[in-house]
């Protein structure tokens, strides 16, 4: 079970009154408190690269999180007016102890449905390949500040967790955060292999290599002394980004290909409500490059500047919780951007 669980107001009826179908995208029931899979499942069905590996899947699974994803994605995909059928999928999760009628953490649920597809997919390859589609390659970096022995190794992550200053921020703010190395000392100390016992040392890490669809996490949940609070600080986003011109050369790999840090937002998966009281709703981007706004059964198309207004700053606001962007061929940004 997830460790994070949060009361939820996904039971009331949020839907807006406009269809369940707005050019090529079509909604989810909620069931129960199930808009926290409705939101990663719009998601999931505007990252066209993960669609076509499931569509070219034959699959021989049984009960299992990656055959009947498959099935709600394909559903999505179809021009019919009414919502997709997706309760198949919802019930597979819940045997996967992902229950959609407790309050979820998104970021949780991603993983844990990008996991659970690793491990029940009987073509390993194509398991592979759709991990691949998010996994982000990094240097992890340790020297004892000491004796200056330095420990190297490399790690994956599936979401870039986001850590959120309390004052005015922005993901570039945020991503030079994450990789700026950090300093351990009195209790956060390392063991030094050289030095035999836990000394003062500094940790970072270092890019390798970014995937096609890069996932980044804005952890707005902070927990202390057992209580749970939201924090719904501003944070600003860009339509689009270069990875290699917002980190320092420090934060690179020599490894890492420049070429390959063009990206433009897809998906942003937003939480609206508190720490105990919430719903998730999502804003998707089309091939047509126009932005949809996705709120369990109801569905609309939206201006970019209605996605900017999930940068927060007031607790009456939606912010947005997950950001994905697909990695852009060089010269193609301008097309991507809505202006």
């Amino acid at each position: 079970m997830m460790s994070r669980r949060m009361f939820s107001m996904c039971g009331r009826s949020w839907s807006l009154p406009i269809g369940s179908r707005s050019q090529g995208l079509r909604g989810l029931r909620n069931y129960g408190l199930s808009c926290c899979v409705n939101a990663l499942l719009q998601s999931f069905s505007a990252t066209w690269e993960l669609v076509d590996l499931l569509e070219g899947w034959n699959p021989v699974d049984k009960e299992s999180v990656p055959l009947y994803l498959r099935k709600a994605l394909l559903a999505m995909q179809s021009d019919q007016s009414q919502p997709a059928p997706h309760r198949d999928f919802l019930h597979c999760l819940d045997r996967n102890d992902i229950c959609f009628y407790v309050q979820q953490d998104a970021d949780e649920v991603f993983l844990s449905i990008l996991n659970l597809i690793q491990q029940q997919m009987s073509d390993k390859v194509l398991a592979q390949e759709i991990q691949s589609l998010y996994k982000v390659t990094m240097e992890t970096y340790l020297q004892c500040l000491e004796c200056k022995y330095i420990e190297t190794g490399t790690s994956f992550l599936l979401s870039l967790p986001m850590h959120i200053r309390e004052s005015h921020d922005s993901l570039e703010d945020c991503m030079r955060f994450f990789f700026k190395h950090q300093e351990l000392r009195d209790g956060d100390k390392c063991y030094c292999e050289r030095c035999g016992e836990k000394k003062p040392s500094q940790q970072g890490f270092k890019l390798i290599s970014l995937p096609p669809v890069l996932c980044l996490h804005l952890k707005r949940f902070r927990n202390s002394h057992g209580y749970t609070r939201k924090l719904h600080y501003k944070v600003t986003f860009p339509e689009t980004l270069n990875i290699s011109e917002i980190l320092t050369a420090e934060a690179l790999s020599e490894r890492y290909v420049q070429s390959d840090s063009q990206y433009s937002l897809c998906a942003v998966i937003v939480h609206s409500g508190d720490a105990m009281f919430g719903h998730y709703t999502a804003y998707v981007r089309q091939k047509n490059q126009s932005w949809y706004y996705a709120n369990d059964s109801s569905v609309r198309q939206v201006s970019w500047k209605k996605v900017q207004n999930t940068y927060g700053g007031s607790q009456r606001e939606d912010t947005a919780y997950m950001l994905l962007y697909r990695r852009t061929p060089e010269g193609k940004q301008q097309e991507w951007s809505s202006g």
